[in-house]
């Protein structure tokens, strides 16, 4: 799932080129990933109740690495705009899915481990990023590189999914499609929500931004996406050790601080060098959050993992719709570092 995702990030650029849209036009056009998510929210606790979260995983990971050619031969808008709806919608539900699977290997552990299960899907982010580098380089087109990534995404599915966890039995009964969270499950959610604004801009707007203000080299564009990668994957993989000597508290305050840090080094000196610190700056900041609320989440008392789990996203996913429509209104230009006008 990273793996695909960090491949049509790296990418945007293109895409936009090829679309011939403005930063204005294409902020709109995101909007259909996370309207897709937010869709998906409403059903996938539900869901994954009803199929398992075994099934339901293998169904969205299929899915989401054969919608993402669709990413590239979409010919017009309208198609693109489509395209990306279903690809946050099935995205997502694998989302949902998986975590709910890895809260089970949690509690086989008996202590935090979620934040290395995100760091895994970074690793696939970094190494999605950086093919994405070289296909930019050697100027391969767009579909004929997610046509790559999709296939080696359905052969990494195929060669690992009969290793996972025993399937659980779905619920039975009639189970509500959605659960009103708890305090403590909505304050969970707030955090996730103010997390995502960060999280949500730098995956849709780091290319654009690098082509954009910085002007960098066409083989430099996806750079900063790179070290934003290369960051959460260091955060995560060491977020659980963290977690165990400082606390949740402690890691959400320092994380705040390096995310801002990050965010207005990028801006005020818009620079190729500045802004790869920047923005691994803010990938350490963001990195470990969402697996340890989503971690907190799945040990909730009052429902099941994967519905708390659906909650807390439902709260804190409207982050990515705002984080990269707010980029993009003056004069929030200039936090992200694009001229005004």
């Amino acid at each position: 799932m990273g793996l695909c995702f960090s491949s049509w990030g790296s990418r945007v650029a293109d895409i936009q080129r090829k679309m011939d849209v403005g930063e204005g036009a294409l902020g709109l056009i995101f909007l259909a990933i996370p309207c897709g998510l937010g869709l998906s929210l409403v059903i996938a606790g539900w869901l994954t109740n009803r199929l398992g979260s075994q099934r339901l995983l293998s169904i969205a990971c299929l899915g989401y690495a054969l919608m993402l050619p669709m990413l590239g031969l979409a010919p017009n808008i309208a198609l693109l705009v489509l395209a990306l709806f279903i690809f946050g919608f099935v995205g997502n539900l694998g989302n949902i899915a998986v975590n709910t699977r890895a809260v089970s290997v949690e509690r086989m552990f008996g202590q935090t481990i979620m934040s290395s299960f995100h760091g895994i899907w970074s690793l696939a982010g970094l190494v999605g990023a950086n093919v994405g580098s070289l296909m930019i380089k050697f100027h391969v087109d767009p579909l004929y590189h997610f046509l790559f990534v999709a296939g080696a995404g359905v052969l990494l599915w195929a060669t690992n999914a009969s290793s996972t966890l025993p399937p659980e039995a779905p619920v039975s009964g009639k189970q509500p499609i959605f659960v009103k969270p708890d305090k403590s499950l909505l304050g969970l959610g707030v955090i996730a929500f103010c997390c995502m604004i960060s999280e949500g801009t730098m995956y849709d707007w780091s290319t654009v931004y690098f082509a954009k203000t910085i002007q960098s080299a066409p083989e430099q564009v996806a750079l900063g996406f790179s070290a934003f990668t290369v960051a959460t994957t260091t955060g995560r993989f060491t977020g659980d050790w963290l977690s165990r000597r400082i606390g949740i508290m402690g890691i959400l305050s320092l994380s705040g601080i390096i995310t801002a840090s990050g965010l207005l080094l990028s801006a005020i000196f818009p620079t190729v060098m500045m802004g790869i610190i920047g923005f691994f700056l803010v990938g350490l900041g963001v990195s470990a959050v969402v697996p340890l609320l989503y971690s907190e989440a799945g040990r909730s008392k009052t429902m099941s993992p994967s519905m708390a789990i659906a909650a807390v996203s439902s709260i804190g996913f409207p982050g990515f719709l705002l984080g990269p429509r707010l980029s993009v209104l003056s004069p929030m230009h200039l936090a992200f570092g694009f001229p005004s006008g």
